[in-house]
């Protein structure tokens, strides 16, 4: 991946879109006194590297989705990409990533209430071959979440 040097005017500009993500071009030039079309080169350019991506984010409490959880897992090597497709193939897990062991997974599921995180538990899980429940933790709130991240404004200044 090619990494491209982003300045204080980018910086300037994914602030406005991590505000508002509809946006246009012209509004966030003329809040920054920017052209309109450097404006929307530099947003090319931006999304085109990969460095970020314009998208909807649908909040889980809204549609009643009150209850998280982190639960991690143990995965059997032989078993690791079947048991990965049958992660990415349940609603409830919002986030799958490789843990810190060679054969651990972590993920994060939503349901409406305790009992459908049981069952999952209790039923789902241990019926995926080659998963164990090495623990999880109830989250009861989620204080920063990665559609709010953003690097520091230091990394934007140019050298």
């Amino acid at each position: 991946m090619q990494r491209y040097s982003f300045d204080t005017v980018d910086y300037q500009i994914l602030q406005e879109l991590k505000a508002d993500a509809r946006k246009s071009a012209a509004e966030i030039a003329r809040k920054l006194g920017l052209n309109e079309r450097t404006v929307r080169n530099r947003i090319d350019r931006i999304v085109e590297a990969g460095a970020a991506r314009l998208t909807c984010i649908v909040d889980p409490a809204y549609f009643g989705y009150v209850i998280t959880a982190d639960i991690f897992l143990e995965v059997d090597y032989e078993q690791e990409q079947a048991v990965i497709n049958a992660l990415l193939a349940i609603p409830a897990v919002s986030y799958l990533a490789f843990g810190q062991g060679t054969q651990d997974l972590s993920i994060e599921v939503r349901f409406k209430n305790n009992e459908q995180l049981r069952e999952f538990l209790r039923s789902v899980l241990p019926a995926i071959p080659g998963v164990h429940v090495k623990g999880y933790a109830l989250v009861p709130r989620i204080l920063r979440n990665i559609d709010e991240w953003m690097p520091p404004a230091e990394e934007f200044i140019e050298e």
